[in-house]
């Protein structure tokens, strides 16, 4: 299967988008700092899925899975920070709050299905 017809990668590719929309409202100071760091780490997400899905040998792929996985607990951390800031309101970090445990329940069940199946 292409990686982009995984559901675990489509849903990081939405936590991206909205990460990139949330984080235009973050100060013009933060751009070098948290808002570059935010997307960063949302970036690495899907990539690391489909990095993973891309290697030889089904240890590889788990790890790159993890990779991700360590990713969305990194960005989790991050938009703590910028609600601790004020540079997010409540309702937008509990919008991205569900997207991320979604994220990380797809990325759970994933790295299991590689460990049973591969």
């Amino acid at each position: 299967m292409e990686y982009t017809a995984l559901e675990v990668w489509r849903e990081a590719r939405v936590l991206v988008n909205s990460i990139y929309q949330i984080s235009k409202a973050f100060p013009k100071e933060e751009i070098y700092g948290l808002t570059s760091q935010i997307r960063r780490c949302a970036i690495s997400i899907p990539s690391n899925i489909a990095e993973g899905c891309g290697r030889r040998t089904s240890a590889d792929t788990i790890q790159f899975l993890h990779i991700s996985r360590g990713s969305l607990y990194e960005l989790e951390t991050q938009l703590y920070i910028a609600l601790d800031q004020g540079y997010l309101n409540k309702e937008d970090f509990d919008k991205l709050f569900i997207q991320i445990l979604k994220c990380k329940k797809l990325i759970n069940g994933f790295i299991k299905y590689y460990k049973k199946n591969n």
